[in-house]
């Protein structure tokens, strides 16, 4: 039976993060990308509209960062086979300290959005250090810039109000990941060597395991 995967990418990516990872004829890859916010629009408003988007029932829907509480939030509203997060958070119990901090503060709403024409500061913001400051690879990935929807973006990451974890998600996470430390990640999850980027550094782990994980019975290596 032909399984029906969604792909979200994280904050400010576009579908390219996922262009080395490798499916069998076993699964129909679908691609989700992100659409400019309304003004005053919640997380769960959008997640309804991006709903329509998914077009076959019992979906696997796999999130990447930003993307990954996308999708735990999409859940609410279309019956999922799966869901997988991938260098991502299962509560704002696991955002780091700074994000916990701006939850009050509102520090964030402080950053100009202007910081994003600095497209390394803004890379080192999405993908951690991992990509060694590859310009090219920037560029490639990082086409969501619009300063409304980062603003709106941010804002919803750091004020998530999931205080607790939806059951059965399956947690893939970098083991060096700068952006959301692992230390705040709370069990069970899937330990992945590398830092934030993961989905695109170390792509053969995913080729590898992805598979089995979607289908249930995984032999991690």
């Amino acid at each position: 039976m032909i399984k029906s995967v969604y792909l979200m990418p994280g904050m400010g990516a576009n579908p390219l993060i996922f262009e080395y990872l490798k499916f069998s004829e076993t699964f129909e890859v679908n691609y989700l990308s992100w659409f400019p916010p309304e003004k005053s629009e919640t997380l769960q408003e959008y997640a309804k509209r991006m709903c329509k988007r998914v077009k076959h029932k019992k979906p696997i829907l796999i999130g990447v960062s930003m993307g990954g509480v996308l999708v735990q939030e999409m859940a609410n509203y279309i019956d999922c086979e799966k869901i997988i997060i991938v260098s991502s958070v299962k509560s704002n119990q696991e955002l780091p300290v700074h994000m916990k901090l701006a939850q009050v503060t509102n520090a964030h709403k402080l950053l100009p959005t202007q910081w994003i024409q600095n497209i390394e500061s803004f890379a080192l913001f999405v993908f951690g250090n991992e990509l060694k400051k590859r310009f090219e690879l920037y560029e490639r990935y990082l086409s969501e810039r619009d300063p409304n929807y980062l603003s709106w973006a941010i804002d919803k990451m750091v004020k998530w109000d999931r205080s607790e974890p939806k059951q059965d998600v399956i947690h893939i996470h970098g083991k060096n990941d700068t952006v959301f430390p692992i230390k705040n990640v709370r069990p069970p999850y899937i330990e992945v060597p590398g830092d934030h980027a993961i989905i695109l550094t170390y792509h053969q782990w995913f080729n590898k395991n992805l598979p089995e994980i979607i289908l249930g019975n995984p032999t991690i290596s």
